[in-house]
């Protein structure tokens, strides 16, 4: 357990004087006259158009723009580097052109076989030219969509990078949708291409994708190509015309293809957030928007380096995945693809690839911490992880003994653990911890700069420190979605009717008296117990800390007495049940924590919690399986079994 010294405020890791000093973000600041990071901060939410433009000024373009921020459509609708010309190519890879980095490692990649690949930057550039020239023979333009539904391989950076060049349109697919799903998207896009695999490997069983996405290409009318990349040699069918295998597209292609020159904030990538209700909501992140936020977030804030070796796991479908298409080759590091799951084909797989690649900055979320720390931590103990310098993590909210056991096994207690949140919608962070400040368990040490961070009570006026309030964005910034596609309604309604002018997240957060900040869960996930508000996540962490609790979804339910009563679902630890004791120690956990109000009215224990396949844990799905109700667009669940198995343990435990 945590055990806050009052001397130093809870301070578990201080940043050595080395490290600032040699950090991006210390030379950011000294380069702009600025010594001090919450200067920084006040400055930039300021100003926004100075700070953005500091950043901007760290890219390349074609032609440089004639307005930097543009507000004649109100900040819902900014528009940046008016009058500019460029491509994020431009930065991730012709600018390392004639520069020692075009010859270093762009990628790794080991599947669970065992199978291992290198591509330099010379040879990336040249898979992205050739795929990005047979794109245009086939007919694509820019503005096209083209779909991107491929595993973990090194094609999948390439096929992102390649529609990048020519000013396609990307629209990432997580690698596990189903049918339905796949095309919903397609549809939505209009997409014109898809490119996938004939298929993948999870945990050694063969997983078809070239024949999902032929059921879905079905429902699709857009859709004139499919590109497949010969993955794992499975059969597939084949409809001439309209498929073409990679290798043999790209045969005799442009190895030199150049770089289309764009509208500085033209359309990047097309990505679809998890729907409450409804489909899922098309955010549009351009080319100058999303390059801009990567050199912010991952290289100031993050430190990345180009010396740096990058594992962070994670499929093309979620934000992470083209996070790391732009953000690692924009520094010129190297990327460790992984192909297949974290603990398979041995239980300590993710060590291992640390150790054997010499990876030095680790993402990670707090599920697959919870994984692990359920499976006994894979033998962490016996691998080398002295390589890692920096860690971060994003997704669900942290519990504090699964942040502890992080920061222990895998930090070693010596180097810096980073918490990162944000969303698709916002192209990256809004928090994040930095190389700069002391770490405080599952805390976030500031904003980021330039965004106008804050937390407001339920009047819209700036909360107090210590109360809990929606998480806002007051100016706008260069990485948020440009509206939702095709739906300037749903943008509008979604993020700005609350609050007018002001960017609601949807997030609940506080700061703390020494201005360290906390997510406390989705503000559509509040619990309202006998008047008092709270967010699931402090239930959650009162059962983690039992011991005997792996994760949890706890959910408010009505009650005609207190308005809503506690119901928890439970995953626990191996070897133990639900019992009369076990659920007896869960409830007396919450009790003595929270108060008797916050008594939990029943516990239910399942093997999976309804997923995304981000691995984020849906708690309005958990809710709407208690009630009985329409759980709404189940398309992102990476396990959508998990419902109705829900809804089968309600019914027997009421």
């Amino acid at each position: 357990m945590i055990s806050p010294n009052p001397a130093d405020n809870g301070f578990v890791w201080h940043p050595p004087e080395a490290l600032i000093k040699a950090s991006n973000m210390q030379a950011f600041m000294n380069g702009l006259g600025v010594g001090d990071y919450d200067d920084l901060i006040k400055r930039a939410d300021e100003d926004p158009a100075w700070f953005w433009g500091a950043v901007v000024e760290l890219l390349k373009f074609d032609v440089k723009h004639d307005v930097l921020l543009d507000l004649t459509g109100g900040p819902e609708f900014a528009r940046w580097c008016v009058g500019g010309k460029g491509n994020i190519v431009l930065n991730c890879l012709d600018c390392h052109r004639d520069t020692p980095i075009w010859h270093r490692d762009a990628l790794v990649w080991e599947n669970e076989a065992g199978e291992k690949l290198r591509w330099t930057y010379e040879d990336l550039d040249r898979e992205v030219c050739l795929l990005a020239d047979s794109m245009q023979k086939l007919g694509l333009i820019a503005g096209e969509v083209a779909g991107l539904f491929l595993p973990n391989i090194a094609h999948a950076m390439a096929a992102f990078l390649a529609c990048a060049k020519i000013g396609v349109i990307a629209l990432p697919l997580f690698s596990g949708f189903g049918v339905s799903a796949i095309s919903d998207r397609l549809r939505s896009s209009g997409a014109a291409l898809l490119i996938t695999a004939d298929g993948t490997s999870r945990r050694s069983t063969q997983v078809p994708m070239k024949a999902v996405a032929d059921a879905a290409a079905r429902s699709a009318p857009d859709l004139r190509h499919m590109i497949v990349v010969k993955n794992n040699g499975m059969q597939v069918q084949w409809e001439n015309n309209r498929d073409h295998w990679l290798h043999e597209l790209t045969r005799d292609g442009n190895a030199a293809l150049p770089t289309a020159s764009l509208s500085a904030d033209a359309p990047l990538m097309l990505m679809y957030t998890s729907g409450t209700t409804g489909k899922p909501k098309g955010t549009v992140h351009t080319h100058t928007g999303f390059a801009a936020k990567m050199r912010l977030d991952i290289g100031l804030i993050m430190d990345l380096k180009s010396e740096d070796c990058v594992l962070w796991m994670s499929d093309m479908g979620w934000l992470v995945g083209p996070m790391m298409a732009v953000a690692v080759p924009l520094h010129g590091a190297c990327l460790m693809l992984a192909e297949g799951s974290p603990d398979y084909p041995d239980s300590g797989r993710m060590w291992r690839l640390i150790e054997s690649y010499k990876v030095s900055f680790l993402g990670l979320a707090p599920t697959t911490a919870r994984s692990f720390i359920k499976n006994g931590g894979g033998g962490i103990e016996k691998y080398d992880l002295s390589c890692l310098r920096i860690c971060v993590s994003t997704g669900e909210v942290w519990t504090p003994q699964a942040w502890q056991w992080t920061f222990d096994n895998v930090c070693r207690r010596n180097i810096p653990f980073i918490n990162y949140s944000g969303g698709t919608e916002a192209g990256g962070g809004i928090l994040s911890g930095t190389v700069l400040h002391p770490v405080k368990p599952c805390a976030f040490s500031r904003p980021i700069p330039g965004m106008g961070v804050q937390v407001f009570d339920e009047a819209g006026k700036p909360a107090a420190p210590g109360v809990v309030g929606e998480l806002v964005l007051t100016v706008p910034s260069i990485g948020l979605t440009r509206s939702l596609w095709r739906d300037d309604e749903t943008y509008l309604k979604s993020y700005w009717s609350t609050f007018p002018g002001i960017w609601r997240h949807g997030d609940w957060a506080m700061v703390d008296a020494d201005g360290w900040w906390s997510i406390l869960g989705r503000s559509d996930d509040t619990l309202k117990i006998a008047g008092k508000r709270t967010g699931p996540s402090e239930i959650e962490a009162l059962l983690a800390g039992t011991g005997l609790v792996v994760e949890s979804a706890v959910v408010g339910l009505p009650d005609p007495v207190k308005g809503q009563h506690v119901f928890c679902v439970v995953t626990l630890m191996p070897g133990f049940t639900l019992d009369d004791q076990v659920r007896s120690k869960l409830v007396v956990a919450v009790v003595n924590g929270l108060g008797a109000p916050f008594r939990p009215q029943a516990i239910v224990a399942v093997d999976e919690l309804p997923k995304t396949r981000n691995m984020k844990i849906m708690r309005r799905v958990v809710r709407a399986a208690c009630l009985g109700e329409d759980a709404g667009d189940l398309s992102s669940l990476v396990n959508p079994e998990t419902v109705q198995i829900l809804r089968s343990k309600v019914l027997a435990a009421m």
